[in-house]
């Protein structure tokens, strides 16, 4: 059953801005504090681990809140919670600087994650809902870009305005900006059509599951139906949750922001430090290393279709540690190709690791599988980013950087180990699928299978009917 484009009003663009303004403005708010931690740690006597809490409590109660929000936008509407997120989100950030202590600061960011888990867990599906899966890839890179430039531009604004305005002003400077995207996606987003009847192609297994069931239990002539018996428990599994191999995806996002945000955490506390001494607005720069994990996501899967999945992601991780290395040298410009290098390696694993993920999962089970990979995403940036300004506060740049190289290596061996244990029956289940494949390419018209298997074939996922004739061109 093919899930068609949605020929609903409102259009592809418009669509798009409004999603992408709201993330956009969700992304400024949940980092806006970042680059201001050392003010944090000041004002309120902190150290740099207890300051890091501002992140943590917002980025941890995101985590905890996106399954919950995603089932709640199926029964009220997305389009609702998409807009309640973004309001409350910017309401919370212009209050914040009005908190009467540190731990009342803390209350109010771990709300203001709560609210801005209703974008992160929905939006995507809104735009599936809206556009189908014909427009769907080019409405969400609009949107992962949005994202991107919120975050940076949160980070950016902050740092700059915290000299002249102090941490309050700063805050109040991105909340103020977050308000008027804010007010720009509900004014522009279309409301909610019938989801019903689009949405169960997209969650029903309906074609996909015949083949993934035979391509796990096909045998020549004789033993199939025992294999499959003994299979049933196993794919009843795999259809509600993904299966076992989104273990690696998960381990691998939740250890690799982890990493990732315990760096930036602890970033401003150490350029404001002897030897660099630099004003928040100048150490704030280091934020435009977030244009390079903007291309390098982009990059991703040119690089996936070329390497393949498994050493693509290894690269990326390996790349990510080399940057993080370089961040330990004395001189100022190579501690900022480093934060370069470590972003676009991160952001490079992120994309792969999130494709992965949903690759993973059978149809019926790929939003689970999205939201499972983003819980562990938010939870490795609640946590890992706490950890890391903790091991700052307490051994230094140098202990923070074999902490989080460790962290990612441990996601690389897991990625390498896996892939080395698959190989053994994979010749076997490779013909299998091929064969079925093969038979359904006859059946549908072998050109655009073909176009569509070198686009989803770095990732391990058969192609959607309907992508055959968009995607190919945008990704092979």
């Amino acid at each position: 059953m093919r899930f068609k484009a949605s020929p609903v009003s409102g259009g592809t663009r418009r669509v798009s801005a409004a999603v992408a303004a709201a993330g956009l403005s969700s992304f400024a708010l949940l980092y806006a504090p970042q680059p201001v931690l050392p003010q944090l740690a000041t004002a309120y006597r902190l150290d740099p681990g207890s300051a890091s809490l501002a992140i943590g409590a917002a980025t941890g109660a995101l985590a905890v809140a996106v399954l919950p929000l995603a089932w709640l936008a199926g029964v009220v509407g997305r389009r609702r919670v998409i807009l309640w997120s973004v309001v409350v989100s910017a309401v919370l950030g212009l209050a914040l600087p009005l908190a009467p202590s540190f731990p009342a600061l803390l209350v109010m960011r771990g709300v203001q994650g709560v609210a801005i888990a209703g974008f992160a867990g929905v939006a995507a599906a809104y735009l599936a809902d809206r556009l189908g899966t014909g427009r769907l890839a080019g409405a969400v890179g609009v949107m992962i870009a949005g994202n991107s430039v919120g975050g940076m531009l949160g980070r950016l604004g902050a740092g700059f305005a915290a000299e002249p305005l102090g941490w309050e002003g700063a805050l109040v400077a991105v909340a103020g900006v977050a308000s008027v995207c804010a007010a720009f996606t509900a004014l522009t987003l279309p409301r909610d059509t019938t989801a019903a009847a689009a949405e169960a192609p997209a969650e029903a297994p309906a074609a996909d599951a015949p083949t993934h069931g035979a391509s796990a239990g096909s045998t020549p002539a004789g033993g199939a139906s025992a294999h499959g018996a003994s299979a049933g428990g196993a794919s009843a599994a795999r259809a509600r949750w993904g299966g076992a191999g989104l273990v690696v995806p998960v381990l691998v996002g939740g250890l690799g922001m982890g990493a990732f945000v315990a760096l930036y955490n602890a970033a401003g506390f150490r350029l404001a430090a002897p030897p660099f001494s630099l004003a928040p607005a100048a150490a704030s720069l280091v934020f435009l290393s977030y244009a390079m994990g903007t291309a390098s996501s982009a990059a991703a899967g040119r690089l996936a279709g070329r390497l393949g999945r498994t050493p693509a992601l290894v690269t990326a991780l390996a790349v990510t540690v080399t940057g993080s290395a370089l961040t330990a040298h004395p001189s100022l410009p190579v501690v900022a190709a480093g934060f370069a290098v470590l972003t676009a390696g991160f952001f490079a694993a992120h994309a792969i690791a999130n494709a992965w993920a949903t690759a993973e999962a059978p149809p019926a089970a790929r939003g689970r599988a999205a939201g499972v990979y983003t819980l562990s995403y938010y939870l490795g940036s609640g946590a890992g980013g706490t950890a890391g300004a903790v091991v700052y506060g307490h051994a230094g740049w140098t202990w923070l950087i074999v902490m989080t190289s460790a962290w990612l290596a441990l996601a690389a061996l897991t990625v390498v180990l896996t892939h080395r244990r698959a190989q053994g029956p994979a010749p076997a289940a490779t013909a299998s699928r091929a064969s079925v494949e093969s038979g359904a390419s006859g059946a549908s018209g072998a050109s655009g299978a073909s176009g569509a298997s070198k686009r989803f074939g770095a990732f391990g996922v058969k192609a959607p009917a309907v992508e055959n004739r968009r995607g190919r061109a945008r990704i092979t």
